[in-house]
């Protein structure tokens, strides 16, 4: 079957849709014929998201929603359910980056990562699992966790620690969701030219004070990353130029760029070497 015709008359919705690889995403769903929902904290961008799909002749709204908030999320899937009927790709797709040493980050800088990052994908996927469970079709959940959970560096903790929770959270719901057929798929980014820091400065609880972005921060995380940017940053345009295939096949995991394959075998031997010592009498 042809990838478009695997799609086409489905719909997908969006988190984090008003800006970077959620509205990247969008477009491609909205390409092959899926009608869209918009959903991100910021309204006014996930409305100019789902505008530029209906100026191409697509189906498509916006919702302002903050997915730290389970009630809005439950709401979002009611509106959903009442404009289109069904869900049949969901797409939990928001994170918040806080970047500091780890003896710097504040318990409330945890928990707002958290509730966004791990919560936040928690109560879009719970919000929506039902309208998925009643749509016909194909279905899949697509949920995007980061580079970050396989190549961790430092002075983003609380970022990389949120990451690689949803990276079990999504292998955990992929097994669970196995016998119903409806896929799973963890979409793992690099860095991307996008709104992410800004976005995730605006989206910061005034509570928490303003958000502090130090040269210094980014330049030790990329070095301990082994990261440059020639080979690591790339449009979101760019990161979901196989998107379609990727869930048509369910695949597992969906490196989308960078190049840090070293890194994972490194990681993955060391695994390895620690598990055979573990059988040794």
């Amino acid at each position: 079957m042809n990838t478009q015709d695997y799609f086409r008359d489905g719909v997908a919705v969006v988190t984090g849709a008003g800006s970077g690889l959620g509205r990247a995403m969008v477009q491609r769903f909205a390409a092959a014929g899926m009608g869209v929902v918009a959903l991100d904290i910021d309204g006014a961008r996930a409305e100019e998201t789902a505008r530029m799909v209906r100026g191409t002749g697509g189906q498509a709204m916006a919702m302002q929603v903050d997915v730290a908030d389970a009630a809005a999320m439950e709401g979002a899937a009611v509106a959903t359910a009442r404009a289109f009927g069904a869900c049949t790709v969901l797409c939990a797709n928001v994170g918040v980056q806080q970047f500091g040493a780890l003896d710097r980050l504040t318990a409330r800088d945890w928990r707002w990562v958290l509730d966004v990052n791990v919560l936040g994908v928690v109560h879009t996927v719970n919000s929506f699992l039902p309208l998925i469970r009643k749509s016909s079709g194909h279905r899949h959940i697509a949920v995007t966790a980061s580079s970050a959970s396989l190549t961790p560096g430092v002075r983003m903790g609380a970022y990389t620690t949120s990451k690689y929770a949803v990276l079990g959270y999504t292998e955990t719901l992929r097994m669970e969701l196995a016998e119903e057929k409806i896929g799973v798929t963890s979409i793992l980014p690099a860095g991307m030219i996008t709104r992410h820091l800004e976005s995730s400065a605006a989206a910061r609880p005034a509570a928490l004070g303003q958000a502090e972005i130090r040269r210094e921060d980014i330049d030790v995380m990329m070095a301990s990353r082994k990261m440059d940017t020639a080979g690591h940053v790339a449009s979101p345009e760019h990161a979901v130029r196989h998107l379609l295939e990727d869930l048509a096949a369910n695949e597992r995991f969906v490196i989308t760029h960078g190049e840090y394959r070293v890194q994972v075998m490194e990681t993955y031997e060391a695994i390895l070497r620690a598990h055979d010592r573990g059988q040794e009498a």
